[in-house]
């Protein structure tokens, strides 16, 4: 079900935001700062305890400086991983 918090598409999808924030040399709070929310933020959209929203994902794309087209790109290439 898309909207199960803990599906595989959402699983793929806080595997790649960590995997982008730790290439960007990011930590949590570095994140956090940058998007001025605060660093549990972060951490609950990694765990899995908060969904975001597709304006969210763009966001985050910006301050992990990378592309929604590249993020997207990645995120298909993940899918099709298994």
């Amino acid at each position: 079900m898309i909207s199960d918090q803990y599906s595989f598409e959402n699983e793929k999808l806080r595997s790649l935001l960590k995997e982008t924030r730790r290439r960007a040399g990011l930590t949590q709070e570095q994140l956090a700062k940058k998007l001025d929310v605060p660093q549990s933020w972060v951490s609950k959209i990694e765990s899995g305890e908060r969904v975001l929203s597709f304006v969210e994902v763009r966001v985050l794309c910006e301050a992990l400086g990378t592309s929604l087209r590249k993020f997207i790109t990645e995120y298909e290439r993940s899918m099709n991983e298994g």
